[in-house]
């Protein structure tokens, strides 16, 4: 079965996919890449202090993704633009965010996901290397993985780190003994006395990075490139995140049953896994201990080399537009049939950007990180979400869209909704950063 075919006159039409199990991938990578260590803290956080309450949140946030992302993978589709082409028809602005973007985040996050596969490894074999030892490993093996395999080799190890994080939350979960009538009763909407910002963060947050502007672009690299490609991609998409949620149930019910009920406290961050590993260990033994850890570094590690790869994408299309818009090349000219054909992971830029994510963010391994580069990163992080939702709901509008695929009333509903959402997030997060 193809997905396209040829008029009498030459012409190529996209001829529609049936929807099926056996394409999904790009949704699987993003799900992986997107749900990080510190998401997941952030989860049993909220079901440490509110118990079940707040399920609801969680379910609202998978639906808010499942439209962001779905728009994301309809611009690629529809106009066989990137969205970077997007934001660059926008206007000169969205080039500067996205340059000072990329290049500060960049180098924080490589720190960070570096740091965070590592924890799990050293409470696994505590005896051995330090952690800024295993932390400068696994940027290496991030780095030698991604820089030497494309997109079909990627996918696969990808699909079995979702695997092993997807039996290890859900294996958590049921051994805690879930409460299933609190957890239905957790999907009536209400918020308890200082909940907002937890549950602000729960729709928000869990699985809401760069990583969703990059679902288009692993779209592409599937070889998904037409419209016909549409009804696949939004199956694929669901699968992605109701993935999302399930992890996000899940954890809030350990949070719920493990420390809510116990009134036991988490550390902040990454570090507040490793809590949970040792209360686990108290209450179910080693086996359960050291198997959720392996899931703790399969969830860290997947986003380090989701991001490695994602990212490196974005940055390979921001550069070549730039280049291209230097030389007068024509709007459309190549676009996303280059990420089908691999050529943006062979190019100097994206492989340029690997390297920046891998070895100047070691420097901050050995050093506190400067308060100043903290601050620039959380804002420009903050800002990122609410430009992503707003930027598409002006894209999808727009005659730069083919009229058939614009935004219906629910998606532009959903995709408000979430820039609002994500405008009060970014707020409140710029706030916290400048007290």
């Amino acid at each position: 079965m193809t997905g396209t075919t040829e008029s009498g006159t030459g012409e190529v039409v996209s001829k529609p996919r049936k929807s099926s199990w056996k394409y999904i991938g790009p949704g699987i990578v993003v799900a992986a890449t997107g749900v990080g260590a510190g998401d997941l803290v952030a989860t049993l956080i909220a079901g440490s202090k509110f118990g079940y309450t707040l399920m609801w949140a969680a379910v609202i946030g998978c639906v808010v993704k499942i439209a962001l992302a779905e728009a994301a993978g309809r611009w690629h589709l529809a106009t066989g633009r990137t969205l970077f082409e997007g934001w660059r028809s926008l206007g000169q602005w969205t080039t500067v965010y996205f340059a000072v973007y990329v290049v500060v985040w960049g180098f924080v996050y490589g720190a960070t996901a570096m740091s965070s596969s590592a924890l799990p490894v050293v409470a696994l074999f505590p005896d051995g290397p330090s952690l800024k030892t295993w932390a400068v490993v696994m940027g290496l093996i991030g780095l030698v993985f991604v820089w030497f395999n494309q997109y079909a080799v990627f996918e696969k190890v990808m699909t079995v780190l979702v695997g092993v994080m997807f039996v290890v939350v859900v294996y958590v979960a049921v051994r805690v003994g879930p409460d299933v009538g609190a957890s239905f009763a957790g999907l009536l909407p209400v918020l308890p006395d200082g909940s907002l910002l937890y549950t602000l963060g729960l729709i928000g947050g869990v699985g809401g990075t760069i990583t969703m502007a990059a679902y288009g672009y692993w779209v592409n690299a599937k070889g998904w490139t037409s419209t016909g490609w549409m009804k696949v991609m939004r199956l694929d998409n669901r699968v992605a995140y109701i993935t999302t949620g399930i992890f996000v149930v899940a954890m809030l019910i350990v949070g719920a049953e493990l420390l809510h009920s116990s009134q036991l406290a988490l550390t902040k961050g990454d570090r507040g896994l490793i809590d949970l590993g040792t209360i686990l260990e108290d209450r179910y033994g080693t086996v359960t201990a050291k198997l959720f850890l392996v899931g703790f570094f399969a969830t860290s590690f997947s986003s380090l080399i989701g991001v490695w790869h994602g990212v490196s994408l974005m940055f390979a299309d921001f550069v070549e537009r730039l280049r291209r818009d230097r030389e007068g090349a024509p709007v459309d000219e190549g676009t996303t049939a280059e990420v089908a054909a691999g050529v943006k992971e062979r190019s100097l830029p994206f492989r340029a950007y690997l390297l920046w994510l891998t070895f100047p963010p070691m420097t901050l391994l050995w050093l506190d990180q400067p308060f100043g580069l903290v601050v620039v990163y959380g804002v420009l992080g903050a800002f990122f979400m609410p430009f992503l939702a707003l930027t598409l709901v002006w894209l999808l509008n727009s005659s730069r869209t083919p009229a058939e695929w614009r935004n219906g009333v629910l998606s532009n509903v959903m995709l408000v909704a979430a820039g609002l959402l994500f405008v009060v997030l970014c707020v409140q997060q710029v706030r916290e950063l400048l007290r």
